[in-house]
């Protein structure tokens, strides 16, 4: 069979195209882009300052804020001196250096109202002692002893001001019984968050430099993230070989497949040439023999037809005798070149089976996937072993991270706290407990005084409606002056108690707002700690915490406020290299040693074997392209019988129609059936062999002038293909390793980066430390001083207000009582 010369050309291109491309694919791999499957990623690391263990409080508003500010307005007008630094450190150093006249010079507003307090415990129970006295002798609290027209204006005046007054100590005591319920509310959790906070403390010291699953992340933590670049390295070894298999496969593959198809078209030649050279040898001597056995027929046609045209009884046969005369063979075969020396040369080919062969080299190399899992398999465990070591190299960053070295003796200095403050909270726990019974029962006694009032000033009132004459008894009026005489009785008997309770309460919850929070909010307390000298060596706390001679505690806590670690606090970077143990090569040399000393042949592949090759290049010198087909295709144009028996039959007929004498018509129709028989079996089968033969010769005319350039192409193309599929594949297996290495170095290279930025900003960060102290002089300034003072303040305002209210109640009686004389 032939193929059309379009698709001929076809695969002419498609193989020049094939060839360029592996041409261009045998350039160096270093050219070629990494073919990982996936770029290397951004890695996710647990947060380690998510949470926030020590929650921050803060003031909440309440609707007590303006007394809350009206008594520390108050205190300060009270104390207005300053942080007594000298005073405080002579205190700490040396208490018996320690002057009365330091103390009282500070201390002026408070001893002044200690004396204010002391003439109020003293003045008001003797006057109180004093009125009994009068009262006795009928001299105090009587009556009336004349009625004027001014006496009910002058009741309506004391009615109004003992009203007032009352009212006064009614909202004081009603404040004071708030804050002191407050107070009692929010001192039994300030209380316990005390050492609550001094554990949380303890334990996030304590925690940082170990694992923390539960509580602070540390160090150890960081360490631990380790496993998350491991995790990924690891799970990249996994699809490693297969990668590398693929990629060499998929770069490579073009130029092999293009080999193997370039060798499947020239067995394809071998094979068709063959059969052509077979078919055009066996046609050749058909027709040669169908020449030779038609010859004598062919000339004893002619003489027969001559004969009979030249007979004279033939009418207008002369005509066509010429025609008769020429009736000759004419292609010669026997003249032809003979192909019997290529079929020899051939005789015997193909001995190779190229179809299998092809076969074979195509699932070898489609196997190089495969191929690379199974020697890349040991490579790969070394490689999961090294991870494996590289964690425990990894591990001595928190080994040797110097933390212990500073949160030792902070954690033991907040044991002792934790230690010695229970007693102390205890007391304070006793003491308050006291107070708000106290509190609360002279609240209560303040409550019985201001309903004694309410009840007198009700009672009298209604009386003095009732009564026509001023003069005359009425009983309601009377029950109305005694109960305002209890009132005043309960007041001179419970005014000491009072002042007593207000000044101790005074005393305590003013120097600390004065001495403690005040000095807290503006950090005087803090420039105080930091001054050295001021505190004795057994507070020192540079010395115990193990501190630098340089820090200042101002700064820290500003700093450990706004977030910074211990790493910044402390300044670290002074005892210890963190960036020299954060080099990548000290952790992954022996991981890149590991896989850069890897080495494996993978593109070991056969495609031709050498008996193929043989074939081949026999093929290419049998001579295939030496025979002159131009002989072939000169014979082939002439016909097998010069002149046309077809048309010398038709004329004979044409003749016969013609003639008189019907002997002549009947040799000349039967002559003209001899032509037709002639023509139809003999003639035509020559020339089917002849248009058989033209196939052939057109294949190998074709063929021949580009066969051992072909052949020479197609082995010089294995050849060169199975030299290179090993080079080439070894470059691309050093190409992958190399992307492969650079994509999980940039793995390590977060990791480190990442642990250096935790490390030196976020891991121990001391902002707990700072959000403990805040939250100290949130619960003792805010929640327990402020309602205390509060406290305090109210309870005064009512225990001062008795003493109008004595006043009052007493010059009211007599206005609830009959007129002794009656005046116009």
């Amino acid at each position: 069979l032939t193929e059309p010369p379009g698709s001929l050309l076809a695969a002419e291109a498609m193989r020049a195209a094939g060839l360029l491309l592996a041409w261009a694919l045998l350039c160096p791999a270093g050219t070629q882009q990494c073919h990982l499957t996936s770029p290397s990623g951004v890695l996710r690391f647990t947060d380690t300052h998510a949470e926030i263990r020590v929650p921050a409080l803060h003031r909440v508003p309440s609707s007590l804020d303006p007394l809350y500010g009206l008594v520390r307005h108050c205190l300060d007008l009270i104390q207005q001196n300053p942080l007594p630094t000298e005073l405080l450190r002579a205190a700490l150093n040396d208490p018996g250096s320690v002057r009365t006249s330091q103390v009282v010079q500070y201390e002026l507003g408070y001893i002044v109202c200690a004396a204010v307090a002391l003439l109020f415990t003293v003045a008001v129970p003797v006057a109180g002692m004093c009125f009994c006295y009068c009262r006795s002798r009928r001299q105090c609290g009587g009556r009336l002893h004349a009625h004027r027209r001014s006496l009910s204006c002058r009741r309506h005046c004391l009615l109004a001001c003992l009203s007032l007054t009352s009212l006064v100590i009614l909202i004081s005591v009603i404040c004071a019984l708030v804050t002191s319920q407050r107070v009692k509310g929010q001192m039994e959790p300030g209380l316990g968050a005390v050492p609550a906070t001094l554990r949380t403390l303890r334990q996030h010291i304590t925690n940082i430099p170990q694992v923390a699953p539960l509580s602070w992340q540390g160090v150890q933590m960081v360490v631990d993230q380790f496993e998350v670049p491991r995790q990924q390295i690891i799970s990249d070894l996994g699809g490693l070989s297969w990668s590398v298999g693929l990629s060499i496969h998929e770069q490579l593959k073009a130029m092999t497949y293009a080999a193997l198809a370039d060798l499947q078209d020239r067995a394809g030649d071998l094979q068709t040439s063959l059969h052509h050279l077979q078919i055009l040898n066996k046609t050749v001597r058909a027709l040669a023999a169908a020449r030779a056995e038609l010859e004598p027929a062919l000339r004893e046609r002619r003489r027969r037809v001559v004969a009979l045209l030249d007979d004279p009884r033939c009418t207008s046969c002369a005509s066509v005798l010429g025609r008769a005369q020429s009736l000759e063979l004419g292609a010669d075969y026997s003249k032809v070149p003979s192909v019997e020396k290529v079929l020899k040369a051939l005789a015997g080919l193909p001995r190779s089976d190229f179809a299998e062969m092809i076969r074979q080299g195509n699932g070898t190399f489609n196997s190089i996937p495969e191929l690379a899992v199974e020697r890349m398999a040991q490579v790969i465990q070394d490689l999961r072993d090294e991870m494996a070591r590289m964690t425990e190299k990894v591990q001595s960053i928190a080994d040797n991270f110097p933390l212990p070295d500073y949160t030792q003796p902070v954690s033991e200095a907040l044991v002792k706290a934790e230690d010695r403050s229970q007693p102390y909270l205890q007391e304070v726990e006793r003491f308050e407990h006291y107070r708000w019974i106290a509190g609360t029962v002279l609240c209560s006694i303040i409550l019985l005084i201001l309903a004694c009032n309410v009840t007198g000033m009700a009672l009298g009132a209604y009386g003095l409606s009732k009564r026509e004459d001023p003069s005359d008894y009425e009983c309601r009026g009377e029950a109305g002056a005694k109960f305002l005489l209890v009132g005043v009785g309960l007041a001179f008997l419970f005014s000491w108690l009072l002042i007593l309770l207000v000044f101790a309460t005074f005393l305590v919850g003013g120097n600390i707002q004065t001495l403690v929070c005040r000095n807290w909010v503006n950090q005087e307390i803090y420039k105080f700690i930091d001054t050295p000298g001021n505190l004795p060596p057994s507070m020192n706390l540079t010395r115990q915490l193990n501190l630098r001679r340089d820090s200042n505690l101002s700064a820290a806590y500003r700093e450990c406020k706004s977030g910074a670690g211990l790493w910044e606090v402390l300044h670290l970077e002074r005892s210890y290299d963190l960036d020299e143990h954060l080099k990548s090569p000290k952790y992954t040399a022996d991981f890149q040693k590991r896989l850069g000393d890897f080495t494996a042949r993978l593109g070991d592949v056969r495609l031709l074997r050498s008996e193929g090759r043989q074939d081949l290049e026999t093929f290419a010198h049998s001579g295939v392209d030496e025979v002159d087909y131009r002989r072939f295709q000169e014979e082939m144009k002439n016909p097998v019988v010069q002149t046309s028996l077809s048309g010398l039959a038709r004329n004979l007929e044409g003749l016969q129609k013609m003639q008189r004498n019907s002997t002549v018509a009947e040799r000349l129709a039967a002559e003209a059936r001899a032509l037709w028989q002639m023509q139809n079996s003999t003639v035509q089968s020559q020339e089917a062999l002849v248009a058989k033969l033209g196939e052939s010769v057109q294949f190998l005319s074709r063929l021949a002038p580009h066969l051992q350039e072909r052949v020479k192409t197609t082995l010089a193309t294995i050849a060169s293909v199975e030299a290179r599929l090993p080079v080439q594949s070894q470059q691309i297996l050093r190409q992958e390793i190399g992307c492969f290495m650079r994509k999980e170095l940039r793995y390590f290279a977060q990791y480190l980066n990442w642990v250096g930025q935790t490390l030196r900003e976020d891991v121990a960060s001391c902002q707990p430390l700072a959000t403990a102290l805040d939250n100290g002089r949130v619960i003792l300034c805010d929640r327990i001083a402020d309602p205390w003072n509060a406290f305090w303040f109210s309870l005064g305002c009512c225990t001062f207000f008795l003493i109008p209210n004595i006043i009052f109640a007493i010059r009211l009686t007599k206005h609830f009582r009959p007129i002794r004389n009656r005046l116009m």
